[in-house]
């Protein structure tokens, strides 16, 4: 397993993912009504993504935590964001659903802190140094 040793940067854009997740999972999962009608969002659409961001904080503050993580770890949460950014975009582009002006504002805002948060992690993963495994082995061993 390829691992890494995150660097200070790589662990603050992470922490800092964790917060967005859970502060957007908590709004979303709580208040998805009376946020449907002014962003013209399918109410379920909201909670469904507030909900599946909730366990994503966790995870993502459980990365931030670590001195040592599996490079995989680290290519999947750019990976997901990343994802997350082309849904993002699709919903303005596909025409399925009829954002209001605010919800439009909204999706592109989230969107862009999205982008933000992951150029930092893309930034604070390059400057992270491999993990000598073989330490790691012969102090498990």
């Amino acid at each position: 397993m390829s691992l890494i040793q995150p660097s200070p940067l790589l662990r603050n854009a992470l922490a800092l993912d964790a917060a967005a997740c859970a502060g957007m999972g908590l709004l979303l999962a709580t208040a998805a009504g009376p946020l449907a009608a002014p962003f013209g969002l399918p109410e379920g659409l909201l909670r469904g993504a507030g909900i599946v961001l909730l366990p994503c904080a966790a995870l993502l503050g459980f990365f931030a935590s670590r001195t040592i993580l599996p490079r995989l770890a680290v290519y999947a949460v750019i990976g997901i964001n990343l994802l997350w950014i082309v849904d993002s975009i699709a919903i303005l582009l596909t025409g399925w659903l009829a954002p209001t002006g605010l919800g439009i504002a909204f999706v592109l805002a989230q969107a862009a802190a999205v982008a933000i948060v992951t150029e930092l992690e893309v930034i604070g993963f390059r400057r992270s140094p491999a993990h000598d495994n073989a330490a790691l082995g012969a102090s498990l061993g």
